[in-house]
């Protein structure tokens, strides 16, 4: 059976991720894909688990190296109960944040070790790159008001201040140039139709 593809959307908060993620599912599954629909930190029940204390509590609550290996665990889990076996029976899986969401939020962000997070990663994930990787892009303060709009302040990550996000906005785009056979950097600004219109551009470009 042939290998399902993998595609997973990254970026800073409020920019419309989970929106467009349930958007290409259906659109997918409208071209008679099977697909398969996920999140981190999350998508198995030992994930969701590790979710519960990693995204919760005080913004210091843990350490950029702490939140790390918290999320490497997490990611293990999801890979091996989640998403691997999808893939393996041939279905899709769009994934809302993965792996970069580490390199930017740790990284980038709270200052773990590249080497760190690239050791886990060649651990953890290995040969189980995404296909496809969009980053959805716009200025952090609309991002951040679309975030209070919604009412999701709720999260530690969120709630970190404005230098925090742009150091986030830059890490995403860092990880686009460095990996750009697989992440196209999306415009995420505008209607949710015509972000849509965007997404669906490059994935029929891309894998279709």
């Amino acid at each position: 059976m042939q290998r399902g593809r993998f595609i997973t959307f990254e970026g800073g908060e409020g920019a419309g991720k989970t929106t467009q993620a349930r958007l290409l599912v259906e659109r997918l599954r409208a071209r008679g894909l099977d697909v398969l629909q996920t999140r981190e930190p999350g998508g198995s029940p030992g994930a969701e688990e590790i979710r519960n204390i990693a995204v919760s509590g005080e913004a210091d609550r843990w350490s950029a190296r702490t939140e790390t290996l918290l999320m490497y665990a997490a990611r293990s889990d999801h890979l091996e109960r989640t998403i691997l076996p999808a893939l393996e029976a041939g279905r899709w899986v769009v994934c809302d944040r993965f792996a970069d969401s580490s390199r930017v939020y740790q990284g980038a962000g709270g200052g773990t070790p590249e080497s760190l997070i690239e050791a886990l990663d060649d651990a953890v994930v290995n040969g189980d790159q995404p296909d496809l990787t969009l980053v959805f892009d716009l200025p952090v303060e609309v991002g951040l008001d679309r975030a209070f709009g919604r009412g999701l302040f709720e999260t530690r990550f969120e709630s970190k201040g404005l230098a925090f996000h742009q150091k986030l906005r830059d890490g995403f785009l860092e990880v686009a140039r460095r990996h750009p056979r697989r992440c196209v950097v999306l415009d995420a600004t505008g209607e949710v139709e015509d972000v849509s219109a965007r997404l669906w551009a490059v994935v029929e470009e891309r894998l279709l």
